[in-house]
């Protein structure tokens, strides 16, 4: 098999080759597949590398509700289609409890997180509020679990009580200041509630989850599928049963929806460069978490800068250190962006050329001026990025 084919094939699919240019961000997520948010910059990347738009046009699609951020597969949020919120939320309400277990440990039950789940929604009512403002509004519905409850990662009851109100469809948390690369929320009761007319089983969910998966990023394994999904290897079995997916070659685990072959079939790469700057958790990267897949063989072995000085080899990667720059699906180098010096810093695998240099630019300027900074996940700073900035800028010096 060709791997550089599969390579841009991959990258077509994701639509990184421009074919949805000026389309709009709910048609593109729908196409290509939900967005990771961990109150990074990856939607935003994400989406400036598929259809040109600006922050402001992100931020007017979430506050028209023509995408949100929802709590879904495997119980991680995505920022998600509206045609497809009643989907995230109903294969995401398997892994809403999971602090549960912990709580419950410490004496809260189940029943008490009912009962204050009814005293958020009634607080709702008057409008959104912030947690504190929750808080303060529902009284001694609401308690502290203490030191015991911190080191188990749950400081207090209402969190639990949120959690399962948004995986029912019952509220939805807003961004306080509009944009979906922070971490302060107001919540508020959603109507209509997403899942009102929602009639699929869990089951038939998985199904419906399996289908769009495989649309988005075929072909993929099952297992590939399991992990995305969080299900059970013999759930994942049963959710793609029933689709159309048969192996991409004779004996290969990589699987094709029977609709898609022609097209896979008759594809031809684009003979140029193609460049993308798109975070480590970019749906091209995390839909497979396959980094070794998007590798050509020459660079397996190439050592990559994880931070403080130290290095890896790409091809034993999970997970990629920094934000990706990719050619026509291949990984081609790294990059982290700076604000204390407003701009990318970056190494190639590749030798730099003028469209290189200029997708850099262009992905410098966005993060510039409209994001002010490139956080991977909420907790991402520059000075916690410095060591990988400069294991960036000694790779590079030694490639260049």
């Amino acid at each position: 098999m060709d791997a550089n084919r599969l390579r841009a094939w991959w990258w077509h699919r994701q639509a990184l080759d421009g074919r949805f240019a000026s389309q709009s961000p709910g048609h593109v997520l729908a196409a290509t597949g939900w967005a990771r948010s961990v109150a990074g910059a990856g939607p935003y990347l994400g989406l400036l590398a598929r259809c040109g738009v600006g922050r402001n046009q992100v931020d007017e699609a979430v506050a028209n509700l023509a995408i949100h951020e929802l709590p879904s597969a495997r119980g991680c949020t995505y920022v998600v289609p509206a045609s497809d919120f009643a989907l995230a939320l109903k294969v995401g309400q398997a892994f809403v409890d999971g602090d549960m277990a912990g709580a419950r440990k410490l004496g809260v039950t189940d029943q008490e997180v009912d009962k204050l789940g009814i005293a958020v929604i009634s607080a709702l009512r008057a409008g959104p509020l912030e947690p504190d403002q929750i808080r303060t509004a529902v009284g001694g519905a609401t308690r502290s679990l203490g030191e015991a409850g911190k080191k188990k990662g749950i400081t207090s009851t209402l969190p639990l009580a949120l959690g399962r109100l948004q995986a029912a469809g019952e509220i939805r948390r807003i961004p306080t200041n509009g944009r979906l690369d922070q971490q302060r929320y107001r919540y508020a009761i959603w109507q209509p509630n997403p899942l009102a007319r929602y009639k699929a089983s869990p089951e038939e969910s998985n199904t419906e989850l399996a289908r769009r998966y495989f649309d988005w990023t075929a072909p993929a394994t099952l297992a590939e599928f399991q992990w995305f999904s969080g299900l059970s290897v013999r759930a994942a079995k049963a959710a793609v049963a029933s689709l159309d997916l048969e192996p991409i070659e004779p004996n290969d685990e990589r699987l094709l929806p029977g609709h898609l072959r022609s097209a896979y079939l008759e594809f031809v790469p684009p003979p140029k460069p193609q460049y993308a700057l798109v975070s480590s958790l970019d749906a091209v990267l995390l839909l497979r978490r396959n980094v070794k897949s998007l590798l050509a063989g020459a660079d397996q072995s190439r050592q990559l800068p994880v931070g403080a000085g130290a290095c890896q080899a790409a091809g034993s990667l999970t997970d990629l250190p920094s934000p990706a720059i990719l050619d026509r699906g291949r990984i081609v180098g790294l990059w982290e962006y700076s604000p204390e010096d407003g701009e990318i810093v970056w190494m190639s695998l590749v030798k730099a050329d003028a469209a290189l240099r200029e997708a850099i630019s262009r992905t410098e300027a966005f993060v510039r001026d409209q994001l002010g900074d490139a956080r991977t996940f909420s907790l991402d700073s520059p000075k916690s990025r410095a060591p990988r900035i400069a294991g960036l800028r000694a790779a590079n010096s030694r490639v260049h």
